[in-house]
Protein backbone atom coordinates (compact mmCIF):
# COMPACT_ATOMS: atom_id res chain seq x y z
CA UNK A 1 0.00 0.00 0.00
CA UNK A 2 1.80 3.36 -1.14
CA UNK A 3 1.39 6.58 0.83
CA UNK A 4 -1.02 8.56 -0.79
CA UNK A 5 -1.19 12.81 -0.02
CA UNK A 6 -4.72 12.16 -0.17
CA UNK A 7 -4.04 10.98 3.54
CA UNK A 8 -2.66 13.85 4.81
CA UNK A 9 -5.19 15.09 6.94
CA UNK A 10 -6.82 12.29 8.56
CA UNK A 11 -2.91 10.60 9.42
CA UNK A 12 -2.10 13.85 10.54
CA UNK A 13 -4.86 14.26 13.05
CA UNK A 14 -4.00 10.70 13.87
CA UNK A 15 -0.26 11.31 14.62
CA UNK A 16 -1.45 14.02 16.79
CA UNK A 17 -3.50 12.31 18.92
CA UNK A 18 -0.84 9.28 19.67
CA UNK A 19 1.63 11.86 19.93
CA UNK A 20 -0.55 13.74 22.71
CA UNK A 21 -2.25 10.30 24.15
CA UNK A 22 1.83 8.99 24.57
CA UNK A 23 2.69 12.83 25.99
CA UNK A 24 5.51 13.73 23.09
CA UNK A 25 4.18 16.78 22.27
CA UNK A 26 7.30 17.90 20.73
CA UNK A 27 7.30 15.09 17.82
CA UNK A 28 7.08 15.60 14.30
CA UNK A 29 6.78 12.20 12.58
CA UNK A 30 8.21 12.07 9.11
CA UNK A 31 5.25 9.56 7.89
CA UNK A 32 6.51 9.57 3.83
CA UNK A 33 9.96 7.75 5.89
CA UNK A 34 7.96 5.80 8.67
CA UNK A 35 5.93 4.40 5.51
CA UNK A 36 8.66 3.67 3.67
CA UNK A 37 10.53 1.82 6.24
CA UNK A 38 7.57 -0.61 6.55
CA UNK A 39 6.74 -1.00 3.25
CA UNK A 40 10.42 -2.04 1.86
CA UNK A 41 10.69 -4.02 5.36
CA UNK A 42 7.44 -5.96 4.70
CA UNK A 43 8.23 -6.79 1.10
CA UNK A 44 11.98 -7.93 1.56
CA UNK A 45 10.99 -10.00 4.54
CA UNK A 46 7.54 -10.96 5.22
CA UNK A 47 4.52 -8.49 5.83
CA UNK A 48 5.12 -8.07 9.41
CA UNK A 49 8.44 -6.74 9.14
CA UNK A 50 7.14 -3.87 8.67
CA UNK A 51 5.58 -2.85 11.98
CA UNK A 52 8.23 -4.79 13.74
CA UNK A 53 11.05 -2.56 11.90
CA UNK A 54 9.34 0.88 12.37
CA UNK A 55 9.04 0.26 16.07
CA UNK A 56 12.66 -0.64 16.00
CA UNK A 57 13.50 2.86 14.62
CA UNK A 58 11.12 4.65 16.97
CA UNK A 59 13.28 2.41 20.00
CA UNK A 60 16.22 3.92 18.95
CA UNK A 61 15.28 7.23 18.26
CA UNK A 62 14.02 7.26 22.03
CA UNK A 63 17.22 5.92 23.10
CA UNK A 64 19.01 8.55 21.38
CA UNK A 65 16.95 11.89 22.96
CA UNK A 66 17.11 10.10 26.38
CA UNK A 67 20.84 9.76 26.10
CA UNK A 68 21.40 13.63 25.02
CA UNK A 69 23.99 12.88 22.60
CA UNK A 70 21.76 13.45 19.11
CA UNK A 71 18.10 14.56 18.44
CA UNK A 72 15.44 12.14 17.36
CA UNK A 73 15.49 13.96 14.21
CA UNK A 74 18.53 12.51 13.14
CA UNK A 75 18.44 9.04 14.85
CA UNK A 76 15.32 8.80 12.64
CA UNK A 77 16.90 9.25 9.85
CA UNK A 78 19.71 7.10 10.63
CA UNK A 79 17.88 4.52 11.69
CA UNK A 80 15.76 4.48 8.79
CA UNK A 81 18.57 4.43 6.47
CA UNK A 82 20.15 1.46 8.22
CA UNK A 83 16.78 -0.37 7.72
CA UNK A 84 15.88 0.69 4.31
CA UNK A 85 19.89 -0.88 3.76
CA UNK A 86 19.11 -3.88 4.90
CA UNK A 87 15.80 -4.41 2.44
CA UNK A 88 17.95 -3.57 -0.40
CA UNK A 89 20.21 -6.47 0.32
CA UNK A 90 17.06 -8.70 0.86
CA UNK A 91 15.98 -10.76 3.79
CA UNK A 92 19.10 -13.05 4.16
CA UNK A 93 22.21 -10.92 2.65
CA UNK A 94 24.14 -7.71 3.02
CA UNK A 95 26.48 -6.48 6.16
CA UNK A 96 24.03 -8.11 8.53
CA UNK A 97 25.99 -11.03 8.05
CA UNK A 98 29.25 -9.74 9.01
CA UNK A 99 28.00 -7.11 11.64
CA UNK A 100 27.05 -3.21 11.10
CA UNK A 101 30.09 -1.29 13.05
CA UNK A 102 28.95 1.68 11.22
CA UNK A 103 25.43 2.00 12.45
CA UNK A 104 25.64 2.23 16.09
CA UNK A 105 22.98 4.71 17.53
Amino acid sequence: MAYSNDEDPALNEWSMRVTQALQILDLKIDHARLLEVAERSSRSATPSAGPVSTFAVGYAAGLAAQSGKRGPDGVVEQASDVVLQLCDDGDSGGPAKQGWPDTGQ
